[in-house]
């Protein structure tokens, strides 16, 4: 018994450097046209049986973009980042530079007073973990990219620390197939970047 589980990177809620932790925003200008360009190429996706998405406007906004009607999943919700919610990380690191090299150092650091990595990574692989492995089952899930580093983290068992060595762009996708605690990574090409 396997399951194909496809994660969609949520398409941008800001330029990258104004990236916030915990960022509720919805999708800016750039966001709606990168999902409008490569809609058509994600048009398969929507023939899987069970559709996901993060609780972010921003990741509801790409899965309904995208014609898949997802359900919001609280487990897929982005890291609970305490008081540097809403913060840039250059932002925290001018406030509190040892709370961030903490941070980044040690995955069991909570230096801002909210999740740590390690916790983060547990919580979205235990929902990966428990989706129906009906022989050749489909979901889709369209989640934060870091939400998406995460499962990968957890389904390729590696490190936590390797979630910083992962760069998830704006709707990419990867796919996991097989099943609680076995699960190989495929990478789709599903559009061309230009």
């Amino acid at each position: 018994m396997h399951v194909r589980v496809t994660l969609i990177a949520a398409a941008r809620g800001s330029s990258l450097l104004a990236e916030r932790f915990d960022d509720d925003r919805p999708l800016d200008q750039a966001g709606w046209g990168e999902v409008q360009r490569v809609a058509h190429a994600l048009v398969p996706l929507a023939a899987a049986e069970l559709r996901y998405c993060s609780p972010t406007p921003r990741s509801r906004a790409t899965g309904s973009a995208l014609g898949l009607a997802p359900l919001a999943q609280p487990a897929l919700r982005d890291c609970d980042m305490g008081r540097w919610r809403g913060l840039t990380l250059g932002e925290a690191m001018a406030r509190e530079p040892e709370a961030v090299d903490a941070w980044l150092a040690d995955p069991y650091s909570a230096a801002h007073g909210g999740e740590p990595l390690v916790e983060f990574v547990r919580r979205v692989g235990g929902w990966l973990d428990t989706r129906p492995a009906d022989d050749g089952g489909r979901i889709v899930a369209v989640a934060e990219p870091a939400v998406v580093r995460a499962a990968l983290v957890h389904a390729l068992r590696a490190h936590p620390s390797t979630y910083w060595n992962l760069d998830v762009r704006p709707l990419s996708t990867a796919s996991l197939i097989g099943r609680a605690g076995r699960w190989n990574l495929r990478f789709d090409a599903w559009h061309e970047r230009v």
